[in-house]
């Protein structure tokens, strides 16, 4: 199963930006999208039934802001059980943040984490975020593995992106983000692309500023992280860095079913 996520930054920007033909091209499995940016109204103009997939859709309140997606192709030999949109908290739900597949074997989790915003004024908000996924996902492991792919709006480690010495406290690398974020890998769950690719450098976000892609000035903030108990599985961990269409890339990896 080839499963890609994806921060596309407005559904029907990266539509416009060619889209189709990376769907096309890349034809995943399921493919995760973080910040539709749609409301629930203007989904149905947005279909892509012809190209073979499922849609599954989680807009947030607010008209243009946040919200998640779910492809799935229709003749995909494992069909999920259920799937759920968020984790029954609505100040989380309210901004369409997670969605939830049950397949037999595993859940696969969509999740756009909330950003720290500048000055920080939303890190506790966030830190929040990450507590109660924290205990979502635990429950969930108890019954079986989970695959959790999505914009997690957090470099890791130095090596996570290219200038750390100057972002440090900024968000996205704060020592509470980065402490989450370690406790997380420790909670039986691996960060698929560091497992396969060692000490690799590539990234998954640039700012639209100063050209700074063309530069590779980036941070590697999209993550597709597994249960420890399946990641024998997985066969490739990979970063599609010459995708254009948003500020993120896309992200990948290659399990067996």
């Amino acid at each position: 199963m080839k499963i890609l996520s994806w921060n596309i930054n407005g559904i029907r920007a990266v539509i416009r930006k060619g889209f189709l033909y990376f769907l096309k091209k890349e034809k995943p499995d399921v493919l995760l999208l973080q910040e539709i940016k749609i409301s629930d109204k203007d989904i149905l103009k947005e279909k892509f039934d012809f190209l073979n997939y499922t849609e599954y859709w989680n807009s947030a309140e607010r008209p243009g802001y946040s919200g998640t997606a779910i492809l799935i192709k229709n003749n995909l030999n494992v069909k999920p059980i259920n799937v759920s949109n968020g984790i029954r908290q609505k100040i989380f739900d309210s901004e369409g943040r997670i969605q939830t597949l049950e397949f037999k074997k595993y859940f696969l989790i969509n999740t756009y984490f909330p950003h720290a915003n500048h000055e920080l004024t939303r890190l506790g908000f966030k830190i929040k975020f990450n507590q109660a996924i924290t205990k979502y996902l635990n429950k969930l492991q108890k019954i079986k593995p989970v695959i959790i792919g999505g914009d997690f709006n957090v470099a890791h480690q130095d090596i996570d992106l290219a200038r750390p010495k100057d972002n440090v406290g900024n968000p996205g690398f704060t020592d509470e983000e980065r402490k989450w974020m370690s406790g997380f890998l420790k909670n039986n769950f691996i960060d698929t692309y560091r497992y396969i690719n060692k000490d690799k450098i590539q990234y998954s976000w640039w700012s639209y500023r100063f050209d700074v892609r063309a530069r590779n000035i980036g941070w590697r903030i999209d993550y597709l992280c597994v249960s420890n108990k399946i990641v024998k599985n997985v066969k490739k961990a990979f970063i599609l860095d010459k995708i254009l269409g948003s500020d993120h890339c896309p992200v990948g990896i290659e399990i067996k079913q």
